[in-house]
């Protein structure tokens, strides 16, 4: 039998044989729906961080693949299709201990995010922390959008929230003075405020309470060598600063 020591580089060697034995095949995968800094359909110069990656992805490795992109889905359902097994990859997902007991993350930043508030404007008493929501949260419920990991977290915190379907209903809650902040990802509530015309009527706050980082996500029944052939491309983006650019297009 080898010594465990003579093991480590025959199995490094397999490693990297693995994705020269992918043949091509189509991924498939969904638009997740209501997330215009992520997916906009409808808008071909700025179609969304996670289109412009997943096109970056194909145009470096023409192996690679994606299927599915007419259809969209909550982010609820997305979850569903990668655990039901009805997609194989999506682009992109926050990580939580709960999604990584059930998926496989390719361990590559697409792009960060932050934690922010949106406001109206002309309301100067700002959050400073989650300690300041949560006592603006016993006036009114802190909207957040359903299916995200922010509202667990902000529950976790002791902050009273309701959920909105979208961005887009959230700030519309906002308007309508059913709540006095929105807590989402900063690039979704200003790609919403711009597309909407809203930035004389809201804003977001200068307080970052966390900062996170999208990732693709696998299901579980991928074969190795395609996760291994997904990360190399990934990689070789981001040593090439396209991830950077595509999300330095959407700030």
């Amino acid at each position: 039998m080898l010594a465990p020591v003579l093991y480590r580089p025959l199995l490094l060697a397999l490693a990297c044989l693995l994705p020269s034995m992918v043949q091509a095949q189509a991924l498939r995968t969904v638009q997740q729906s209501n997330s215009m800094a992520k997916y906009a359909p409808g808008d071909a110069n700025r179609p969304g961080i996670c289109m412009e990656i997943l096109r970056a992805v194909e145009q470096v490795e023409p192996r690679l693949r994606f299927s599915g992109l007419d259809r969209q889905a909550p982010l609820r359902r997305v979850e569903v299709m990668l655990g039901q097994g009805d997609i194989d990859v999506f682009f992109c997902l926050l990580k939580s201990a709960e999604r990584e007991r059930q998926w496989r993350y390719v361990p590559v930043p697409l792009y960060r995010i932050q934690h922010a508030v949106a406001m109206r404007q002309g309301e100067e008493a700002e959050p400073r922390d989650l300690a300041d929501l949560v006592q603006a949260s016993r006036r009114k419920p802190v909207v957040v959008t359903r299916g995200t990991v922010l509202a667990a977290a902000l529950q976790q915190a002791g902050v009273t929230v309701t959920e909105a379907g979208s961005d887009r209903e959230a700030l519309q809650m906002l308007l309508l003075g059913r709540t006095d902040h929105v807590y989402g990802q900063d690039l979704n509530l200003l790609r919403n405020i711009r597309e909407f015309d809203l930035g004389e009527k809201l804003r977001l706050a200068a307080t970052v309470f966390q900062t996170d980082q999208q990732y693709l996500v696998l299901g579980r029944k991928l074969p190795l060598a395609v996760e291994q052939l997904l990360q190399q491309t990934l990689q070789k983006l981001e040593r090439e600063g396209r991830l950077k650019a595509i999300a330095d297009k959407y700030r």
